[in-house]
């Protein structure tokens, strides 16, 4: 499942998460761009061990609530490297914190939005030329376990609107660019917590997670095997899909609202 000659940007790709995906992909053989908000010394660190494996990348700080940092963002990674195949939006904040929706301040509404719904349709939007041009592109983005289904998700009212509007266009956009020769699909991963986000699968082997069907805790790289298929030319008739990988577990539990735990 190699790429030659190809260029993934992974948008909140310095740690965590994106940080996995990120050496996935360039395992497959992308070029790697990975943005950062501020985390420019993790992203420093990612590009050394990158190049160090003989991996064409760089790193740009970006503002994912700023549409102008986007587009000097995708300006930046196309003139450097040509142009981007394949846009892995995996940034996105997660307030643990419990909270009804009307103790929501306005702006933490539209943050919350313009970070997990608004950048992921910007940034589709300014790659979007490029991949028509070249009549092949990958777009994943991202959601939670059970995102499709649209539930009720009590005290993440927010949180769960924009990746479920998400959903939406993930799958609207799939149709409307198939005959580019591009796919858009999502990833909704299980509650994957700290430091597993940067694991192995072999790490988190022996552990346990009472939580999980599954029996051990998700790792980082469970995430980044499914991204980097979804990312190879071999995944070009699978489209519009939105895969869970939660081990089965099942994030969305309705709490009794008046002593609802802190958790996911």
């Amino acid at each position: 499942m190699t790429v030659q000659g190809k260029t993934a940007l992974v948008a909140g790709g310095a740690k965590g998460l994106g940080r996995q995906i990120a050496l996935g992909l360039a395992e497959a053989g992308f070029r790697i761009a990975v943005s950062y908000r501020t985390s420019g010394e993790e992203a420093s660190r990612l590009v050394r061990e990158l190049e160090s494996r003989g991996v064409e990348a760089m790193a740009v700080q970006a503002d994912v609530a700023d549409p102008a940092s986007l587009s000097g963002l995708v300006a930046q990674v196309e003139r450097e490297m040509g142009g981007i195949d394949a846009l892995v939006c995996s940034a996105g904040p997660f307030i643990r914190e419990r909270r009804r929706f009307a103790d929501y301040a306005p702006e933490e509404i539209r943050y919350l939005m313009e970070t997990n719904l608004l950048y992921a349709m910007e940034l589709t939007r300014l790659v979007l030329p490029g991949m028509r041009r070249r009549k092949w592109g990958r777009i994943l983005h991202f959601g939670f376990a059970h995102a499709a289904e649209a539930r009720a998700w009590p005290h993440r009212a927010v949180y769960a609107a924009a990746k479920v509007g998400l959903v939406s266009f993930t799958r609207t956009l799939a149709v409307e660019e198939a005959e580019h020769g591009i796919t858009v699909n999502m990833i909704c991963p299980g509650d994957i917590r700290g430091g597993n986000k940067e694991r192995t699968i072999g790490e988190v082997r022996g552990l346990r997670d009472p939580e999980s069907p599954r029996g051990r805790p998700g790792s980082g790289e469970d995430i980044a095997r499914v991204a980097v298929f979804l990312c190879s030319p071999q995944s070009d008739f699978i489209t519009g899909a939105v895969i869970d990988v939660s081990g089965g577990a099942d994030p969305i539990r309705v709490w009794p609202l008046k002593d609802a735990p802190d958790g996911p």
